[in-house]
């Protein structure tokens, strides 16, 4: 703060500069990491991408039972799920030091 207790203005955008660039390099990191959910001790894995885009869902054989596609199905949400929450932490981890105490600015996962 300056005498007269007004902001220095000049400080305060360098830091939203700052701010910016260091929000631009998350969000870079975060557009090219890759990263899977598993369930059923690894029977199904998805593949999502740091944005939220699942590219791929791999089934074992071993868990295809047509007598029983209700266990299969809840393996594949479970490891969607398992992918989301990978996506949402490292968009924590990644937006967190950047976004600070400003509520996330409306980002996936904040």
């Amino acid at each position: 703060m300056r005498p007269g207790g007004q902001p220095n203005m000049q400080q305060m955008l360098k830091q939203a500069q700052k701010m910016q660039q260091q929000l631009a390099v998350a969000q870079a990191e975060l557009a090219e990491a890759v990263l899977t959910g598993t369930a059923g001790g690894g029977l199904v894995t998805v593949t999502i991408t740091g944005a939220g885009e699942i590219t791929a869902v791999k089934i074992d054989p071993k868990a295809v039972d047509p007598e029983d596609v209700e266990t299969l199905e809840d393996l594949v949400l479970a490891a969607v799920h398992n992918a989301s929450e990978a996506v949402r932490k490292l968009t924590e981890e990644k937006m967190g030091p950047v976004t600070g105490g400003m509520g996330g600015l409306g980002l996936p996962g904040f």
